[in-house]
């Protein structure tokens, strides 16, 4: 006569202690519900897929900023791909599917643009501003973040949203913004997008500004070129302004943001460190719970060896050109993603305030690197 196969618990695995008394506790023990079982977590196949519809799109917004870049030049790749991204957020109804492919694209690739905007930098350009420049560069970092945080903070201003605005506008832009979320974690992406569009809009108002003042005021061509490094917000502005100032000013202009670019680094090790320091004392005695931001973020150590990459001088135009085209490619894949965050219904509620600091700190900026040049001569 066959054996009966097995049946109940020990059949199906549920018992896993060798306590097989069904008047023992595993068999009085409550039975957690179904519904509070968490699902087990997809493989990385299936995470890999779930990426792929968001990156898709990011995609084809990249090729299409790109192409608008190539034809109008003051029209950045990551000011083409935010715009893009907003306004298909705001007039298209879109599948669910491209959510993690966008929050990926928002956050991971981001920093890999970050990384690779290292590769722009070469120390002894930097070093041959001269040390006195080199300390108007720290002034224009340092003057500017703190003076904004102040009027911020006198303003009402939320405390995210005002470092923010002031590291993108005393570093280098849209990328010290992102740098910024990456380092704090925002969790309104709406107040970082808010930040990146406030960049775009002084930014490129500052590009007929800076020499209209400049010839007004009549700086030198070596003044100009130096004051527009010192206070446009970013690359792309700084090469236009440099161009419509003329003759060596561009060189000079693009050095001199290169070495603001720089101040990226120590500044995001500053906030790091703030940052751990506030979770430290929001919830003392609970250490070991509180997941606290690197100190130096993982991306920002990689900004720093590709600075001391470049520097070496043994990376070839080829690999430079390469580099610098995927680091474009991935800072506008992430602000496309960015401004696919933005509602503009919950942009309009804002209010003023965020404006009337980002004139402030573009002023502040301005002033300071003004100052800076014409004392050091």
């Amino acid at each position: 006569m066959p054996a009966t196969p097995p049946t109940g618990p020990i059949a199906t695995g549920a018992l896993s202690t060798p306590d097989l008394d069904a008047s023992g506790p595993a068999a009085s023990a409550p039975k957690a519900p179904a519904s509070t079982i968490a699902p087990e977590a997809p493989g990385p196949r299936r995470r890999i897929l779930n990426l792929l519809p968001g990156l898709g799109l990011c995609a084809a917004a990249v090729v299409i900023a790109l192409g608008v870049s190539s034809v109008l030049p003051t029209m950045s790749a990551l000011l083409t791909a935010i715009i893009l991204g907003v306004l298909l957020r705001n007039t298209v109804r879109l599948p669910a599917a491209i959510e993690p492919g966008l929050t990926f694209a928002a956050k991971k690739l981001l920093r890999l643009g970050v990384v690779l905007l290292g590769l722009q930098l070469v120390l002894g350009d930097i070093l041959g501003l001269g040390a006195g420049m080199i300390v108007v560069v720290i002034a224009i970092v340092v003057i500017g973040i703190a003076a904004t945080m102040l009027i911020g903070k006198w303003m009402g201003v939320s405390l995210t949203q005002r470092l923010l605005i002031a590291c993108g506008f005393s570093i280098c832009g849209a990328a010290a913004i992102a740098a910024v979320d990456g380092v704090i974690d925002t969790e309104d992406e709406e107040e970082v997008v808010t930040g990146i569009a406030l960049v775009v809009v002084f930014g490129t108002l500052m590009i007929p500004i800076v020499p209209l003042l400049a010839t007004a005021m009549h700086l030198t061509n070596h003044e100009a070129g130096l004051w527009a490094g010192g206070s446009v917000h970013e690359v792309a502005q700084v090469v236009a302004t440099g161009g419509a100032i003329g003759g060596a000013a561009l060189g000079l202009a693009v050095i001199v943001k290169l070495a603001r670019v720089l101040m990226l680094a120590p500044v995001m090790a500053v906030i790091g460190v703030v940052r751990r320091r506030a979770l430290a004392k929001s919830a003392p005695g609970a250490d070991v719970n509180i997941k606290r931001p690197p100190i130096v973020p993982l991306f920002v150590l990689g900004f720093i060896a590709m600075v001391a990459l470049r520097s070496t001088g043994w990376l070839p135009e080829s690999v430079l050109d390469v580099g610098k085209t995927a680091q474009t490619a991935l800072l506008a894949a992430a602000m496309f993603g960015l401004g696919m965050g933005v509602h503009i219904k919950r942009i309009v509620k804002v209010g003023p305030k965020p404006f009337l600091l980002a004139l402030a700190a573009t002023v502040v900026v301005a002033s300071t690197a003004l100052a800076g040049i014409l004392i050091v001569g």
